[in-house]
């Protein structure tokens, strides 16, 4: 939007993910005309950080989220805002509502389901009718699992009923925001209906996840797959519902691939008594104190050492794929380059023919992928299609 002042506004720069995504689009916008800035409520924080990027530096806005008609000042002002702000279900609505208000796209890295589907809910209709995107979950919750599908899906014979899993295996240290918004996820989940594509977006088949169950991995992985309750799968099959290169049908499960059995079943366990104490409100409010202060995250060394990989195993018509999208540390280094090649994405390239509450693979497409892939994140083709059996 040549008109308005910038392009891009970036929300939560001085926080830990912050200051990543900000040194990113500081590097990819070096020597070029694309204008940006950083905002957030305190000018001295905000200042320090943009004497530490390299090159001229982006504009410094001084905005609180309580200030609705300043959120709506500085929205009107620029093209794109991305967010890291979080957790979403308690900070994010006034930054959405504002975008909505003033005809600006919006990417975000939520993975919190509850704050996924009340942007769906409350704002997709009128971000469809405003012709605008608001792309939620643009890091590591989605992107990786989200594109990926589509990346196997496309292999296959169109054809066919498809089925997809996603085998998620990481190595990597998370910071105490992280660990806030997960408590803040499993509080708030909502269920049912994730499914549901865009308003306008067609219904291209039927989508639907796979019963989860733990499960010995196939197709030459080592391990045992554990069902993943996480946002990803929703945001799978939103992208499945309404694009095309899904197949006649299309089936999704999200597991983590775990390499031993009481591994597995211990992660099941776990997982079930941390959903169960982040339900009741004592001990929500019990976990928040123990948990890592929000802000902190791991150093320079061990994001350098931190990796991630998601396998997908795609079936249809008696023939069977494996791919693997894979990069380096999964929640700091890597969310700060999708959400950062995100809002380039929204900014720069063409626009897709969507608008409203998006995924990241109906709003930002191939050139999205081509993008990650020009920044070091790897789409490859394991096993090529071939008949099964």
């Amino acid at each position: 939007m040549t008109d308005r002042d910038y392009d891009v506004v970036l929300f939560g720069a001085t926080g830990f993910t912050g200051r990543l995504t900000a040194a990113h689009l500081a590097r990819r916008t070096s020597g070029t005309t694309l204008r940006w800035a950083v905002a957030g409520r305190s000018r001295e924080r905000l200042e320090a950080l943009a004497a530490e990027l390299p090159g001229e530096g982006p504009a410094i806005e001084v905005v609180d989220l309580a200030d609705a008609d300043g959120l709506r000042a500085l929205t009107a002002r620029t093209g794109v805002v991305a967010t890291t702000v979080g957790p979403y279900m308690r900070l994010g609505e006034p930054i959405v509502a504002a975008c909505v208000d003033t005809g600006t796209d919006y990417a975000d890295i939520t993975g919190e389901p509850g704050f996924v589907a009340m942007v769906r809910d409350r704002y997709g209709e009128a971000a469809h009718e405003a012709g605008i995107r608001l792309v939620t979950c643009c890091g590591f919750d989605s992107v990786p699992h989200d594109l990926g599908a589509q990346f196997t899906a496309g292999q296959l014979p169109q054809d066919a009923d498809l089925q997809v899993r996603g085998y998620v295996w990481t190595r990597a240290r998370f910071s105490g925001g992280t660990a806030h918004s997960a408590l803040e996820a499993v509080a708030t989940r909502r269920t049912g209906g994730a499914g549901r594509a865009a308003p306008g977006a067609p219904h291209l088949r039927r989508v639907r996840s796979i019963p989860p169950r733990v499960h010995r991995a196939t197709a030459g992985l080592t391990g045992y797959g554990v069902p993943l309750p996480t946002v990803d799968p929703a945001i799978v099959l939103r992208s499945a519902r309404a694009l095309p290169g899904y197949g006649r049908s299309f089936a999704y499960g999200h597991y983590a691939l775990l390499e031993r059995l009481p591994t597995a079943v211990a992660g099941v366990v776990g997982a079930g008594l941390f959903a169960a104490a982040a339900i009741l409100p004592p001990t929500r409010v019990l976990m928040r104190h123990l948990l890592p202060a929000a802000g902190d995250g791991p150093s320079e060394a061990v994001r350098a050492r931190s990796r991630f990989s998601v396998t997908f195993v795609g079936d249809g018509g008696g023939e069977r794929v494996v791919t693997r999208v894979s990069g380096g540390d999964p929640g700091y280094d890597e969310t700060a380059r999708m959400l950062g090649e995100a809002a380039l994405s929204l900014a720069q390239d063409a626009r897709s023919e969507y608008a409203g509450a998006l995924t990241p693979a109906m709003a930002l497409g191939t050139s999205y992928r081509r993008r990650l892939e020009d920044q070091g994140m790897r789409f490859e083709v394991l096993t090529p299609p071939g008949r099964v059996g």
